[in-house]
């Protein structure tokens, strides 16, 4: 049976012993089969034909009154149907059919154990995630039982009704201003419930991308004449690649524990130092891991008292790069997993989920270590500990009790509402948030200097060696360079000596364009040095990456694409066309932080070679020497 099946539901009043009462479903026979159990023959359903797309349904339950008099009926559900905007002629179509329990079979709903074992187990799957219809149903198919998916919408409804999940249209009507707003209105508010975003319109006939003929710009949310519920639907593009979510759409999630049964207590809490002394930390990362652990059991957040407390708790673990900002987590990973609870590590590119996987199944060799990611093998797995990247937070609903989320100031993550709007959706009730960054944005360093972020500075590298401090040199724009084709004399200068001390060259440029031609420009000056290329737009850039790690390429031109995550032992850096706006203070900091990472080269050169001196470069000096005076301050490195 099609997806499309479930893109549109009954609307039906139930009259029972306790009164009336209005649902939705998505397979009657699983709402008769249900209120049969409870009330035997004792009640009766009245149901609205024809149907409507999911969302509509949703939208008129939710408008209609509980309480309103049988007598008034198709009075009231007009009413409801003008507010959804409904066209007159179609709820002249509107009727109401009334089903007596005398027309039912019992034999097929008494003693089915078998159904209650298949609604157990897909509870169980389901626990924490966010999941639209079709990624339910591959979900089910994954457990090695496809003839789940056979009766998805009988199952789903079952389960709804016993309140084992909760169903939501995936796109949301948002109330603004007055009643009876039609549904088409462009001054109405909607909202996609996985990823937040908001704002709907209709586009005019012309396609293409840009402004419209008449100045509107695209939007969120998009309406389309919809191929499964057959009417104008809105549908969410900003999350379009995680799957089309629609108003006609459900979202299938589980309750959370505020909202249903109460969690077992934890278990008792291990001891602090017995964490802190067991991964070999430095002293100052001991320091920001203490702090950190002190945070997480002050507030403790994995207490059943906590779960209704207020908004979730956050800590930033502010880090120079190159500190060591995993293994200083891995005591919050310990604690968390000792109490029962479990972790999810976000970061926002594939290439460090993946770096990060095996160090964590070695830190955590008992635990189950689930990786997610765009064609991730275990995407259906369950495990203590998952490792994701950011997008794949959208399929979770308050999954965890604890969230880190690494490189909270690095593309895609920063500046992207979305996701972060997905990271505040997956922490359990009462959960606490560790957030990693060595340059935060601005709004978080803010709040660490008003005092209402608790935080901890890490200003050193384990090796106790001050941070490098960039030196801005006067140079002529890249532009300028390559139509004179010559490299400027005090570059070619600097980039010797790197070369000659024996270090490993990282050359920074603005743009994608500028690589190749300032590669070709470099091999012509230094004939005898294996000088590369590349960006996000090379195919054989792991490769070229993997043959820098392995010192068998000397200089690499780049883009910010590896401010991070790449370390190499003994490394220059040179940011050309510094005072790019490309450039802002937290990308210079990234990738200044690419040199001195290791106890054998502490003192890696950084240069910004710039025609100007910019705000931005003032800034990530300051940010740097700060951090340095910080270290030296508290001891933690040598003069």
């Amino acid at each position: 049976m099609g997806i499309e099946r479930f893109m549109i539901a009954l609307v039906y009043v139930l009259l029972s012993p306790k009164g009336c009462s209005w649902h939705v479903s998505l397979d009657i026979r699983a709402d008769r089969d249900h209120w049969f159990r409870l009330y035997g023959s004792r009640f009766k359903l009245r149901v609205l034909e024809p149907a409507l797309s999911f969302g509509q349904a949703m939208e008129l339950v939710h408008h209609i009154s509980l309480s309103s008099a049988e007598g008034k009926l198709m009075e009231t559900l007009r009413s409801g149907g003008r507010e959804i905007g409904m066209a007159r002629e179609k709820l002249r179509e509107w009727r109401l059919r009334e089903w007596k329990p005398s027309m039912f079979e019992r034999s097929s709903i008494d003693g089915n154990t078998e159904m209650e074992r298949v609604l157990a187990t897909m509870s169980f799957l389901l626990k924490g995630r966010f999941l639209l219809l079709e990624e339910f149903k591959a979900l089910m198919q994954n457990q090695g039982e496809p003839q789940w998916a056979e009766a998805v919408g009988y199952l789903l409804q079952s389960a709804w009704l016993q309140g084992r999940i909760v169903l939501e249209s995936g796109v949301e009507k948002r109330k603004s201003g007055g009643v009876l707003k039609f549904l088409l209105d462009s001054s109405s508010k909607w909202r996609c419930r996985r990823c937040g975003s908001e704002g709907a319109r209709r586009y005019p006939k012309r396609k293409g991308p840009g402004p419209r003929a008449d100045g509107e710009v695209p939007v969120s949310i998009v309406w389309t004449d919809c191929p499964y519920c057959q009417g104008p639907c809105p549908y969410c593009e900003t999350c379009l690649t995680m799957g089309r979510v629609r108003y006609c759409t459900p979202l299938i999630r589980t309750e959370t524990l505020n909202e249903s049964q109460e969690k077992e207590e934890w278990a008792q809490e291990p001891d602090r130092q017995a964490i802190l002394s067991r991964w070999g930390l430095s002293e100052v990362q001991k320091e920001a891991s203490g702090l950190a652990l002190d945070f997480l059991k002050a507030n403790k957040p994995l207490s059943r008292k906590n779960k209704n407390e207020g908004p979730t708790k956050k800590f930033l673990i502010w880090a120079v790069t190159g500190a060591g900002k995993t293994e200083m987590i891995f005591p919050m990973i310990q604690y968390t997993l000792a109490c029962g609870g479990k972790v999810v590590v976000a970061t926002p590119r594939r290439d460090v989920v993946l770096e990060l996987k095996p160090r964590l199944e070695k830190a955590f060799p008992s635990v189950k270590v689930v990786t997610l990611y765009g064609g991730s093998e275990q995407r259906w797995e369950q495990g203590e500990l998952t490792l994701a990247t950011t997008h794949q937070l959208m399929r979770f609903h308050r999954a965890f009790e604890l969230v880190i989320v690494d490189e909270l100031d690095a593309f895609p993550y920063h500046n992207n509402p979305q996701l972060q709007y997905a990271a505040e959706q997956v922490c359990a009730p009462g959960g606490a948030y560790i957030l990693l960054s060595a340059t935060p944005p601005a709004e978080l360093q803010r709040a660490v200097k008003k005092g209402t972020l608790p935080h901890a500075r890490v200003a050193a590298r384990y090796h106790r060696h001050p941070l490098p401090v960039p030196f801005l040199m006067g140079c002529p724009g890249l532009r300028q360079t390559l139509r004179q084709g010559i490299l400027p004399g005090k570059l070619k200068q600097k980039l010797q000596a790197s070369l000659d001390r024996g270090a490993q060259i990282f050359v920074f440029v603005p743009n994608i364009a500028m690589v190749e031609p300032f590669t070709e420009l470099l091999r012509r000056a230094f004939l005898d040095v294996n000088i590369q290329g590349t960006s996000s737009k090379d195919a054989d850039r792991t490769g070229k990456v993997t043959d820098f790690r392995a010192a068998k390429i000397r200089m690499l031109v780049t883009t910010t694409i590896l401010e991070r995550g790449v370390t190499i032992p003994k490394s220059d850096v040179f940011i050309l066309d510094a005072d790019s706006p490309v450039f802002d203070a937290a990308a210079l900091v990234q990738m200044a932080g690419r040199a001195g990472r290791s106890a054998q080269d502490p003192k890696g050169l950084v240069v910004f070679a710039a025609k100007e001196k910019t705000r931005s470069q003032s800034q990530a000096v300051k940010q740097i020497v700060d951090m340095n005076v910080l270290a030296l301050k508290k001891g933690y490195i040598d003069a």
